[in-house]
């Protein structure tokens, strides 16, 4: 009796964790009801970014299609991990989004970073404060913003963030 408890335990543990991952953010977001327009920007993103980890999906349980709701995505790498969210915000047939993407790097120095990304895109603005412990680069556009934050001895917090308002 002992033993098949144990195999039915372990079968539930092992259809638990497969659904937290079955689901892509945009799929659980359109289960939940979110409004179409968010939905497809959730998908767009989801796509750019190759967002594939554990997701996670908040809406009002009352009228999810009505109001913002909040979508994240956690991965873990060999050298750090790194934590997705994009907050959407409907607005009849538009959505308004901002997101924030916070990579954690355990093996590579802010100036480091820094040094790669200006070399990717030599034309972002790059301005350090507080003796090198903070890197924020801007691109001309003002689209988004990197801050590279010093997490100790060769690691560094790298967050992008940014605010769309696609249609407007």
């Amino acid at each position: 009796m002992r033993k098949y408890l144990n195999i039915v335990l372990f079968s539930s543990l092992v259809l638990f964790i497969n659904n937290l991952n079955a689901d892509s953010l945009s799929e659980e977001a359109a289960k939940k009801g979110i409004n179409e327009t968010c939905g497809l920007y959730l998908n767009q993103i989801e796509e750019s970014y190759g967002l594939n980890g554990l997701n996670i999906t908040f809406v009002n349980p009352n009228n999810p299609s009505e109001y913002p709701s909040l979508h994240i995505s956690s991965k873990k790498y060999n050298n750090g991990s790194s934590t997705f969210a994009a907050t959407l915000v409907p607005d009849g047939e538009y959505c308004y989004l901002s997101t924030i993407v916070v990579t954690a790097i355990q093996n590579q120095s802010c100036n480091e970073i820094a040094e790669l990304k200006l070399q990717e895109d030599p034309e972002l603005q790059s301005s350090s404060y507080s003796e090198n412990d903070y890197n924020i680069l801007t691109p001309i556009d003002n689209s988004y913003q990197i801050i590279l934050t010093a997490s100790g001895e060769g690691s560094c917090t790298m967050s992008e963030i940014r605010m769309l308002w696609p249609g407007r």
